[in-house]
Order: structure tokens, then sequence, then C-alpha cells
């Protein structure tokens, strides 16, 4: 085990979680003082709770960058906070309701709609959050970007349970699982593993006997490619022990990399020297 993981080390982590406690460097200190400068932190905090939060880090040093790193031109970047993300998570909370209010794919706008706020998402390959809400007409997804207000609507407590259970019970019909399973040798680059998988919801388990660690992970179906994507990268470090479709879809990638590379008369000729052609005859 790398001494210098420090709290990155799952065991670590693991036990704080069971105190109910957590450990910061000076470095993440001074991060997160860099971060509240930001604009976008008056969207992501309350007044009260951001003004507490610098109160805090007011003897830290804060994380000048512009000595040493030189930003290239680039597309148009997106606001990785949204400022309906505050709002619409305490209306989760609290199980109201709502009622949208938003722009229509090719112009227009639709009012008035009314429902359940049931979980807020960020699409990891397309860089947006969505709200998924549940209506008369079954379950929704909606890009924030495209939500022009969200205004919270009293339920009863014994309504608001009922539509969350239907609407759980749909979102679970789209999810996809899989385990994979970490290859002993490289139980050191825990870190760097769980690091790979840190934007999907995830449970970590540990065989203390086999000295074996499995990643049970979860994500919408149509965002598996993205995990295989992942796994790919991760090569011969991890694999998928539970999860069919999964498996399946990584036995294709394979075998369709391996064809390319297949020995074939033409690759076979095309790579034996010229001179070796007439001292065959």
């Amino acid at each position: 085990m790398n001494p210098f993981e420090k709290i990155f080390n799952y065991q670590i982590l693991s036990r704080l979680n069971e105190a109910d406690s957590i450990a910061l460097t000076a470095h993440e200190r001074s991060w997160l003082k860099t971060m509240l400068e930001h604009p976008a932190s008056g969207d992501a905090f309350a007044d009260e709770t951001l003004s507490r939060l610098r109160d805090l880090l007011r003897e830290e040093a804060s994380i000048d960058s512009r000595e040493y790193i030189v930003e290239k031109a680039k597309s148009r970047e997106r606001q990785v906070y949204h400022p309906l993300l505050r709002p619409l998570r305490r209306m989760i909370q609290e199980g109201r309701g709502i009622r949208l209010t938003s722009r229509l794919k090719h112009g227009g706008i639709q009012a008035n709609q009314n429902g359940l706020p049931v979980k807020l998402e960020y699409n990891m390959v397309k860089r947006e959050w969505y709200l998924i809400w549940y209506n008369a007409r079954g379950l929704m997804s909606s890009k924030l970007q495209h939500v022009v207000s969200a205004e919270p609507v009293a339920l009863h407590p014994e309504r608001a349970e009922a539509l969350r259970s239907r609407a759980f019970a749909l979102l679970e019909e789209r999810r996809t699982y899989a385990v994979i399973e970490i290859v002993r040798e490289y139980n050191t680059e825990l870190s760097r593993i769980l690091y790979a998988f840190s934007c999907f919801d995830k449970t970590v388990s540990y065989e203390e006997d086999r000295d074996l660690y499995r990643i049970r992970v979860s994500c919408l179906a149509d965002e598996s490619e993205f995990l295989l994507s992942k796994i790919r990268f991760l090569g011969r470090r991890v694999r998928i022990v539970e999860g069919d479709q999964l498996r399946r879809r990584m036995r294709e990638s394979a075998t369709w990399a391996l064809a390319r590379y297949e020995d074939s008369p033409d690759s076979q000729s095309a790579s034996q020297p010229p001179g070796d052609a007439g001292s065959a005859l």
C-alpha cells in the first residue's frame, strides 16, 4: 500500500464515514477557497452558508495558478452549476410537487406542466444537467438549460409518496448494473480506479481473506457505452464479473478490435521483405 495515498485510501475513508467525519488537507482547503471566488458559488450555496465557508477559510491561502498555467483558446464553456439546482434539490427533499415552464426544442414555450421532481442528474457524456420528474404521462427528463421557471406546488405527503414510488419503479427499469472486480496485483492503484468511476453511483466491497475489491456500478442504460469506455481505459486492471449486457458488449468490441489485426495472405505478403520472394524460387 502506498503510504502517500493518505485520505484517498478506501479503508481510511470507510472508517471516517462510519464516524461521520471528514478529513481535509491544506491543499483541499486552499482549493475550496479558490473555488468560492468563482461567480457560480453564489448560485451553489445559500448566502448564509457561503459567508460561513468564507469565514472558516479566511486564514487559508488561495491557489493562484496564473503564474504557471496558460489557458489556451477553447470552445464556449458551459456552466457546470445551474442556478436552479439548489431550489430543485430543496423541492425534492421536502417532497413538494413542481410546476414547470420550459422551452421547446424547436421554439415556443410550454407552461403549467405539473408533476413531481424525482432526481437531478448530470450527464457526463453531454455535460448537461437533467431534471428527472414524474407526471401523468410517465417519467420525464428535461434539460435544465431549457427550464424557464420551476415553482413549488404543495402535495399531500401520501400522494407524494405514492408518486415517488411509481417514479422510482420506472427509473429502476432504465438502470443497468455491473460488478467490476479489481485484479489483485493492481490493488495499489485503487485510488486511480475509483476515480475513473467517480461519475457513477457505486458501492465498494472488500473481501479481506482474498484481498479482493469489487465495485458495484449502476448507471442509466443510455450511459452504458460511457461506462464501457472507462473500463476499456483501465485495461487489464479490472474485469466485469457481473452484468451480462456489458460483458457481451465488451466481448463484441474486443472481437472487432482483434479482427483488424488478424493475419491474412495480403498482410503477410505486404510485410515480407522484397528479397524473400526471389529466394523462395
